[in-house]
C-alpha cells in the first residue's frame, strides 16, 4: 500500500488552515470520541525502522526513541518532531543543514574554523568561532553522542528516522543536551532482501551523485546491509569573485627586507566537493529477546576553498575596507584568495599548489546489544569514534592577506548501560550508567602582516604565529528514572542524571615571529608561555514529568526539566597581550545549564485524520558559554553569559482526509522569544560609546545586553506544506509537494551587533516523482529554496576590520555572513529490487 512520505506537521496557509483550526475549539475536541479513533501503534518498529500508517489510513505514525524506548511519537510527553525514512528521501534532507532548513526554529550555520559550525534551537546555541565549545544542541547518531559541531560535514543517509527534540534532554540524551537533541537512526536489516540504487544530478553546481543499499537476511538469525554514497562538484553553489593580491612579506632575519609575492584568485566555483560515505550493518535476532547490532562507518569530504559560504553582507561603505574594489552587498558570493605558491609550498598543512581547502576524514564503530525478558529490558551500547580536520584559509575571508592551517582530530570511546522494568505493576524504573573518554588536539598556524623569518625553525618562514593544543576529558555518568502509573490515564515520572567530568588541556603558541612578540606570546615566554586546564565538574540535573491521557488520542503533559553542559577550555583561542593579562583564566569556562517548565497537548482525532499539537515552554539559562571574536586584534574568547531566557509557544497541524487518500496539508507555527538576562558582554568591533560600549571592566570595554536578542533567534517562525500521492491507471502512481519555510528577522551576532541583522524571509521547497506502484523503480526532480533567496544565519565583523571600539570616533567594520544554501534541483533515478 502506499505511504504518505513528505515532513508532517507544517502550518496550515489560506482556506485550509482556517477549516483545520475551527475544528480545535473545545467542542470539537469534546467530540472526538475514543470510538472515533484508530488504536495507537504500539509495538516497536522491525529493523529500526519507523512504523508508519498508509496514507489511506489517515495521518502516519511514527515511533520514536525520545526516551530511549520505542513509542509512537504521539504517546509520549516529549516536544519532539519526527521525521521518517520515507520524508528524508523524498526532500532530500541528507545533511543537518538540510534538516534545519526544513524545521521551525532549528538553525545550522556552516563555519570555516572553530567547531565547524553553529546548531540553535529555540534561539540556544553555541558560537562555531570556538573548537573547544561543545554544541548546545547534542548530535545523537544510534544512541551515540556526537559533541563537535564538525559532524556537520558528515553525510546522512539511509537513515530509519530523524527526531528532534526541543528544550534540555538531560535524562535520556545525558550530557551537553541543554538546548535540544538531533537524534538520527540509520537504518538496520530487514527479514527480506532489499537492493536499491540511486543516481541524481543537481544542477546548480553540477555534482554528480549516487547511492547503493545492499540488504539481504544470512541466514533465520543474522543480517547484513551495505550502504555507499559518493558524489562529485563539478561547480559550486558560491561564486568567487576575487582578483589576484599581491603580498609583501618582511624577513626580520635580514633587516626586514622585503620580497613580493602573488596570491592567486582561489577557484571560482566553491566548494567543489567531493564525498564519499559508506555503512555495514551486522543484525543478530534469534527471536528469543536477545538481538545485536554491529555498525562501522566511515566518510570522508573534501572541498577546494574553505569559508565558501563567507559572503560580505554589510559594509559602512558599500565596499570592503581590506580592498575597496570589492562590493559589499551579499548574495551566493565571496572573495578569497589562495596561498602564495611559496609559501604554501614550505607552509605545514598548506597544498603545494597553493589552493584552500578542507578535508574532513571519520570513521566510528558501534556495538548494541538488547536483551527484552519478560519484566526486563537490557541495553548496551559500545561506541569508538574518530575524525580529523584539516583546512587552508583564506582567513579574513575578503581577498585580504590573511592565511591559516589547521589540522585537528577527536576521538572519542563511550559505554552505556541501561536498564528498564516492565513489572506488571504500577511502578517501574528505568537506570543506566554512561562512560566517556575523549581526546582532542588541535594545531593552526596562522599567517599575515607580512610575517617572514628566514632563520624560522622548519615549516615556519612565513608563519605570524602557530598554536598547538590539546584536551583530555572523561566523564561518569548514572541515571535513573521512577515511572508510576498513578491511574490507568494518569502517569508520572522522576528522575534525576549525575555527572563527573574532568577535563586536562594545554595552549601554547610553539612559534611566533620575533616581530610580533609583542603581541602574541610565544612558548619561551617566562610567565603564561604554555597554559594549562585542570578541570573537574559535577552536576545533578533532575526531571519530573506528569501525562494525563482522558481518551488513546489526546494526551496533556507538563514537565520541569534541567540540563547540563559541561565546562571546557578554548583549545582554538589566542594568547595575546593586548587581549588579556589573565589567558589561563580566559581560556577556561564554566558549565552551562537550563532550567525551566513545558506543557502541552497532543492530539490525533476525527478517524486519525488531523494531527494537532501545541506546546509551551519557558526555560531559563545561565553561564551560556559564548564565544567573542575580536576582530581588530585577531584573537578569541570564551565568556559565560550570566543568563538567558528561552519561552514561546509551537503549534503543529497535519490533516490527512480519508476521502482523498495520498492527500496530506500540514505546517507549524511557533513563537518564541530568546532573550539575555544578565550579560556584561565585550563590545562588537567599531561600537562606540553612543552605541553603547560605556562600560570598563578591568580596563576592558564592554556593554551591557541585558534584555537584547540570543543569536539566530527569530520571533516567528513558520513551515506550511501540501503532499500528494495517487495512482495512475494500474502500474504507476505519481506524487509530488510544495513546502515553505517562514522566518521573522532576527540578529547573526551572539553580541547585539544591529548591522548583523538579518531581515525576514521565506523559501519555498517542491517536489515531483513518478514510479511504479510497486516501488520497483522511481524518477524524482527535487528543488530546495527555488527562489534563491540568499539568507544567513550567523554573521560578525570580518576580522581586521573596526577601529576605536568604545570611543566617541568608532570606525564601523565590515561584517560577513554565514550564507545559506543558494537554489538547488536534483534530478534522480531510484530503482529498488
Amino acid at each position: 500500500m502506499r505511504q504518505t512520505d513528505w515532513v508532517r506537521r507544517e502550518f496550515l496557509s489560506g482556506t485550509a488552515r482556517v477549516a483545520v483550526v475551527a475544528m480545535l475549539v473545545p467542542g470539537a475536541l469534546l467530540a472526538a470520541s475514543p470510538a472515533m479513533a484508530a488504536d495507537e501503534a504500539a509495538a516497536p518498529p522491525q529493523s529500526g525502522a519507523s512504523a508508519e500508517t498508509p496514507a489511506a489510513s489517515g495521518v502516519e505514525d511514527i515511533i520514536v526513541t525520545a526516551r530511549r524506548r520505542s513509542e509512537s511519537v504521539q504517546s509520549i510527553p516529549v516536544s519532539v518532531q519526527a521525521i521518517s525514512a520515507a520524508t528524508v528521501q523524498a526532500r532530500d534532507l541528507t545533511s543537518l543543514e538540510k534538516i534545519a532548513a526544513a524545521t521551525p526554529q532549528f538553525t545550522v550555520a556552516r563555519a570555516s574554523n572553530g567547531a565547524g559550525a553553529q546548531l540553535t534551537l529555540r534561539g540556544i546555541g553555541s558560537n562555531a568561532t570556538s573548537i573547544g565549545i561543545e554544541q548546545s544542541v547534542a548530535i545523537v547518531v544510534d544512541s551515540v553522542y556526537y559533541g563537535q559541531g564538525r559532524v556537520i560535514n558528515e553525510g546522512f543517509f539511509d537513515l530509519a528516522r530523524v527526531e528532534i527534540l526541543k528544550g534540555p534532554q538531560a535524562l535520556f540524551y545525558g550530557k551537553n543536551a541543554t538546548a535540544g537533541v538531533i537524534s538520527l537512526t540509520t537504518a538496520d536489516p530487514g527479514k527480506d532482501r532489499e537492493i536499491m540504487a540511486r543516481v541524481g544530478y543537481e544542477a546548480n553546481a553540477r555534482q554528480l551523485y549516487g547511492e547503493v543499499v545492499y540488504s539481504t537476511p544470512l541466514s533465520d538469525d543474522w543480517g547484513l546491509r551495505l550502504a555507499v554514497r559518493g558524489s562529485r562538484m563539478f561547480g559550486g553553489w558560491y561564486r568567487n569573485a576575487a582578483a589576484s593580491q599581491t603580498y609583501t612579506t618582511f624577513d626580520t632575519a635580514n633587516g626586514f627586507a622585503p620580497s613580493t609575492l602573488t596570491a592567486a584568485a582561489s577557484a571560482a566555483n566553491q566548494p567543489q566537493e567531493r564525498e564519499l560515505i559508506g555503512r555495514a550493518t551486522l543484525k543478530y535476532d534469534g527471536g528469543g529477546g536477545l538481538t545485536a547490532t554491529l555498525k562501522a562507518s566511515g566518510s570522508w569530504n573534501d572541498t577546494i576553498g574553505n569559508g565558501w559560504n563567507y559572503s560580505a553582507v554589510r559594509c559602512p561603505t558599500g565596499v570592503t575596507a581590506i580592498n575597496p574594489a570589492y562590493k559589499c552587498d551579499g548574495g551566493f558570493k565571496i572573495y578569497q584568495n589562495n596561498f602564495p605558491l611559496e609559501i604554501a609550498k614550505v607552509t605545514p598543512f598548506a597544498r603545494q599548489n597553493g589552493d584552500l581547502y578542507n578535508t574532513y576524514k571519520s570513521w566510528q564503530v558501534t556495538g548494541t546489544l538488547n536483551y527484552d525478558m519478560q519484566n526486563l529490558t537490557l541495553n548496551s551500547v559500545t561506541n569508538y569514534n574518530w575524525n580529523n580536520n584539516k583546512f587552508g584559509c583564506d582567513c579574513d575571508f575578503l581577498g585580504g592577506p590573511v592565511w591559516a592551517t589547521e589540522n585537528a582530530s577527536y576521538h572519542a570511546f563511550s559505554q552505556e548501560l541501561r536498564a528498564l522494568t516492565k513489572f506488571d505493576t504500577p511502578v517501574n524504573v528505568m537506570f543506566g550508567g554512561l562512560y566517556q573518554k575523549t581526546k582532542r588536539t588541535f594545531f593552526q598556524t596562522v599567517l599575515f602582516a607580512g610575517s617572514e623569518n628566514s632563520a624560522a625553525p622548519t615549516g615556519m618562514r612565513y608563519v605570524s604565529y602557530a598554536k598547538d593544543s590539546a584536551t583530555d576529558g572523561e566523564t561518569w555518568s548514572a541515571y535513573g528514572q521512577l515511572i508510576w502509573k498513578i491511574a490507568p490515564t494518569l502517569e508520572a515520572t522522576g528522575g534525576v542524571r549525575y555527572t563527573h567530568e574532568t577535563k586536562k588541556s594545554f595552549f601554547t603558541q610553539p612559534y611566533v615571529n620575533p616581530g610580533l612578540t609583542f603581541l602574541f606570546r610565544p612558548q619561551s615566554a617566562a610567565k603564561d608561555g604554555t597554559l594549562l586546564g585542570d578541570q573537574t565538574f559535577n552536576d545533578w540535573s533532575p526531571d519530573v514529568t506528569l501525562s494525563w491521557k482522558p481518551t488513546s488520542d489526546i494526551m496533556v503533559y507538563g514537565a520541569y526539566k534541567t540540563a547540563y553542559k559541561s565546562g571546557g577550555f578554548s583549545n582554538s583561542a589566542i594568547n595575546s597581550s593586548l587581549v588579556t593579562n589573565n589567558p589561563s583564566a580566559d581560556l577556561a569556562f564554566n558549565p552551562e545549564r537550563g532550567r525551566g517548565f513545558e506543557a502541552g497537548i497532543k492530539t490525533t482525532l476525527f478517524d486519525r485524520q488531523l494531527r494537532a499539537n501545541l506546546t509551551l515552554y519557558s526555560y531559563k539559562y545561565t553561564d551560556l558559554q559564548i564565544d567573542f571574536f575580536n576582530s581588530q586584534v585577531f584573537a578569541y574568547v570564551t565568556y559565560n553569559a550570566g543568563a538567558a531566557r528561552s519561552k514561546g509557544v509551537e503549534l503543529e497541524l497535519e490533516y490527512a482526509p480519508r476521502a482523498v487518500p495520498g492527500l496530506s496539508i500540514h505546517g507549524s507555527l511557533n513563537y518564541n522569544r530568546a532573550r539575555y538576562i544578565d550579560f556584561i558582554a565585550p563590545c562588537w568591533s567599531g561600537q562606540s560609546i553612543a552605541a553603547g560600549c560605556s562600560l570598563r571592566v578591568n580596563g576592558i570595554e564592554r556593554q551591557d545586553l541585558s534584555g537584547a536578542p540570543t543569536s539566530a533567534a527569530p520571533e516567528w517562525t513558520s513551515t506550511a506544506g501540501v503532499s500528494y500521492e495517487t495512482d495512475i491507471g494500474s502500474s504507476l502512481k505519481i506524487g509530488g509537494n510544495i513546502d515553505t519555510r517562514t522566518s521573522s528577522s532576527y540578529l547573526g551576532s551572539s553580541f547585539g551587533d544591529p548591522f548583523t541583522r538579518q531581515g525576514a524571509y521565506a523559501v519555498v521547497d517542491a517536489g515531483i516523482r513518478i514510479g511504479a506502484q510497486n516501488d520497483r523503480w522511481q524518477l524524482a526532480v527535487i528543488g530546495k529554496n527555488l527562489g534563491n533567496k540568499f539568507y544567513f544565519i550567523g554573521a560578525g565583523t570580518a576580522p581586521l576590520t573596526g577601529a576605536g571600539t568604545g570611543t566617541n570616533n568608532a570606525t564601523l567594520g565590515d561584517i560577513i555572513g554565514y550564507g545559506a544554501m543558494p537554489r538547488t534541483v536534483r534530478m534522480q533515478v531510484t530503482i529498488k529490487y
